[in-house]
Parts: C-alpha cells; sequence; structure tokens
C-alpha cells in the first residue's frame, strides 16, 4: 500500500496522502493545495514491486536507471532488473564519490537523450543530478530513494554547483518517491544521522525565514512547518531509535524528509528548509573544507550554531544597524575572482548604505517584540537539538566532522555572502557582533 493511501494511526488524515490528492488545507489561506506527485510509497520493504510502481506513473517504456558504484549494488541492480520488464533500459552508472556539479549534470542528460524517463536511484548526489538533467532534457523522473540523508526526494530544486558557486537550482519534480525502509535501515550510520542533521534545520530556518518576513516583508508561509510538526515530535521523542533498526521511528524520519521537500515545493523554493545554517555547510562545500563531511552532517552542526546564535540575539535588546563594510573586491580576493563575482552579485540586495542601515534599524526596533513572540514559537531550544543529536550518536561540533577553529570561523563569517536571504548571520554581521559571538 502506497503511502498516499495511508493513514498514520496518529492522525485521522495523512499530510502526504493530502497533498497529493489535492485536499490538504493550507493553513495561511484555506484554501486546498496538491502536491504535483503522482505517488509516494513508503513501505517496510518494496521489493518485488518496482516494476509496478513505475508502470503506474506512466512514463513510457524506456529508462534511464542513473546510479552511482554504491547505490547500484544497493538497490540500482534490483530496479534495472525489475523495469527490463517494462521496455529498455539504460544503465547510467556515475563512479563513487561524483559530484553535483554542472559537468555531472549535463553528462547525465548526455546519456539519456534516447530515454522516455529518467529513474534515479541513490541519495542526495544522484537524485539531485537525475532530477537536475531531467529538467535539461524536458523528461519525466522518478527516484528510488537509498538512503534517509537530506529532504530533497519530493523537492522541485536541486544543489548544483556551477563554477564554483553552489546554487540552488529548478530541477523537474519527481513523479514517483519509492521509500524502502529496509533499505533505508541498512544505509551507513552517518548517513541516517545526516538526515536527522537535516531535518533538524527546521527551528532555525522557520526563524530565519521570520526575520526576513518580519523586518522586511518578503514573502513567508506558515503551511511548510504545519506539515511536519507530528512526524517531528515523533523523530525528536527518539533519535536512538534509528540506528537500533525501529521500523517506526525510521518512517518517522522518512516522513519528515518527505514532508520538508513537499513544503519547499509547495513554496516555490527552498525557505522554509535551508537559511543560515544550510549557507554555513554549502560554504564549507564550495571551499572543499568539509571533504569527507556528508551534508546532513555539516547541516546538524550548523543548525546548532544557528540556534545558539538566534537565542543570543533575540534575548538582547533590538540591535543597531551599519553600513556594510564589504565590498565587491573583498569576495573577489576571499572566493577567487569568478566565484566572488557572483557571490556580490547574490549579496547586493543585502548591501547596506548609511541610510538603509538606519531604515533597517527602526524597522527592527519597531518589529523586535513580533519577532521574538513568533520566533518563541517557533524555536526549539539548541540544548535539545545538541541533546537530540547526541543522542542519535551524530556530530555535534565542527572538530566532529574535521573542521577547525578557523576554517569554522571562516565559514561563519562569509557564509552570508552566497544568497540573497537575509538569516541571522545578516542581522548579526550588519550589527558588528557575528565576530564575537560563540557560534559552536
Amino acid at each position: 500500500m502506497d503511502a498516499a493511501a495511508a493513514v498514520p494511526p496518529h492522525t485521522s488524515r495523512d499530510p502526504i496522502a493530502a497533498l497529493l490528492d489535492g485536499t490538504w488545507v493550507d493553513s495561511d489561506t484555506g484554501a486546498r493545495c496538491r502536491v504535483d506527485i503522482a505517488c509516494v510509497a513508503i513501505e517496510p520493504t518494496l521489493a518485488g514491486r518496482e516494476a509496478a510502481l513505475v508502470e503506474s506513473l506512466g512514463l513510457g517504456r524506456r529508462f534511464a536507471v542513473v546510479s552511482d558504484a554504491i547505490t547500484h549494488d544497493v538497490a540500482g541492480a534490483r530496479v534495472e532488473r525489475a523495469l527490463a520488464a517494462l521496455g529498455r533500459i539504460d544503465g547510467i552508472r556515475l563512479p563513487r564519490g561524483v559530484h553535483a556539479d554542472d559537468a555531472a549534470v549535463e553528462h547525465v542528460r548526455a546519456a539519456s537523450t534516447d530515454a522516455d524517463a529518467l529513474i534515479a536511484v541513490g541519495a542526495g548526489t544522484i537524485n539531485d543530478l537525475t532530477k537536475c538533467a531531467a529538467a535539461r532534457g524536458g523528461k519525466p523522473y522518478a527516484v528510488f530513494a537509498t538512503a534517509p540523508s537530506m529532504n530533497g526526494y519530493t523537492s522541485a530544486n536541486a544543489a548544483i554547483t556551477l563554477d564554483g558557486h553552489k546554487r540552488s537550482l529548478p530541477a523537474t519534480l519527481a513523479r514517483g518517491v519509492f521509500i524502502d525502509l529496509a533499505v533505508f535501515a541498512k544505509a551507513p550510520p552517518r548517513m541516517i544521522r545526516a538526515g536527522l542533521g537535516d531535518s533538524l534545520c527546521r527551528p532555525t530556518s522557520q526563524v530565519d525565514w521570520l526575520l526576513s518576513h518580519v523586518v522586511l516583508d518578503t514573502p513567508y508561509r506558515e503551511a511548510p512547518f504545519a506539515l511536519l510538526a507530528r512526524d517531528e515530535t515523533a523523530l525528536l521523542g527518539a533519535p536512538e531509535a534509528l540506528l537500533a533498526g525501529d521500523v517506526d521511528t525510521m518512517r518517522a524520519l522518512a516522513r519528515t524528509l518527505v514532508l520538508s521537500g513537499m513544503g519547499m515545493t509547495l513554496c516555490g523554493g527552498s525557505h522554509p528548509a535551508s537559511q543560515g545554517e544550510h549557507l554555513i555547510s554549502h560554504y564549507l562545500e564550495m571551499r572543499g573544507a568539509a571533504d569527507g563531511a556528508l551534508h546532513g552532517e555539516q547541516v546538524g552542526v550548523a543548525t546548532l550554531a544557528m540556534a545558539r546564535l538566534q537565542e543570543a540575539m533575540l534575548a538582547e535588546p533590538a540591535p543597531t544597524l551599519h553600513a556594510t563594510a564589504i565590498a565587491s573586491r573583498d569576495l573577489r580576493d576571499h572566493f577567487g575572482d569568478d566565484v566572488g563575482a557572483s557571490c556580490w552579485r547574490a549579496f547586493t540586495p543585502k548591501h547596506l548604505d548609511a541610510s538603509r542601515a538606519a531604515q533597517l534599524t527602526e524597522r527592527v526596533a519597531t518589529r523586535w517584540n513580533e519577532l521574538r513572540d513568533r520566533a518563541a514559537r517557533a524555536r526549539v531550544a539548541s540544548e535539545r537539538l545538541a541533546e537530540v543529536l547526541r543522542r542519535a550518536g551524530a556530530a555535534t561540533r565542527p572538530a566532529d566532522i574535521g573542521i577547525d577553529a578557523a576554517t569554522w570561523r571562516e565559514a561563519v563569517r562569509h557564509a552570508r555572502f552566497l544568497r540573497d536571504r537575509y538569516t541571522f548571520l545578516d542581522l548579526a554581521d550588519d550589527s558588528g557582533s557575528l565576530a564575537e559571538r560563540v557560534l559552536h
């Protein structure tokens, strides 16, 4: 039975099912919402059902099955054998350690030219490459997930490095998302912990997004966070069970990742699940400073840093903002000419001259109590987040993922220049306090 049709015992209506059939009611507008995914299956096992699941999507008869050297052995070979009953299979096997960059996307696109649809078998990198290649080729895609390591299975964006700059690019939304909990349970423990780390950023992302909304009037929605509430509670209540093979807790993690991705799709971007903590992670990846560390591990550590920063600033009076001291040349010197120029273009909307700094200071002061009140309802205490990670045996400090103190400081200091999103990293730096705050 598909998760789209399953109703968990703790709720009268499964939000995944409601989003798929268009009956989920948006808490912001009262309107019904739908996510254009045909099927989400989250089951104890999908063995023997692969062909039927893909055939139900009506994607055609020729499939490019994308995996890497690891995920091919985990599930790719099984999927290829099963789908051979439906038509022609073009196996695209990427090397172990392939990077989610423009060259790899183009390789997958070119190799799948004759296919009717692409089928990803993997996790973060394989899924991002496949959905981005599908978008470039104008083809549909589906995914057999192999690890609960990230929340991108149900989102319509992909994290791809272009000319050294980590970007969030529009991508094809999966027609089918197939999660075999037995496969998830056998994933390397680090990948399971990474998925937990990626899930824990909900409160810091929400508070950062609230900051931008309350202070700058940027669009904001409660809907993606309402989707997560029940499964997040279950997940935070028993994180150690993830590594003990507990099916119910693994299902809660899988559902949290799926619903987080759906929230991004509803909002037309990654805002509800990617703010300051992800900028820190992206910086580390761009600079090659976290080789060997998984994305979710970095996000987990960065989430603790952002939670502590948010707590500290919200406990103080409204800050006074100053004109931005950094210039385009500074970013080119730090990142190199091409990446620095790209970062400057992304950062320019946040650049403050003296007049704008004064205006924003007044606006922050006027709305500070509103922000505090709304953030208080969204936040999870940093110590609670740290406890959850510790109970799962996950990284909580930069040193745990091989990041030295100097590199970490550089990441926190420069992460805000990667995107135009206004987060507590910006507020702290614009008020001159970021460098002096303890962020780990």
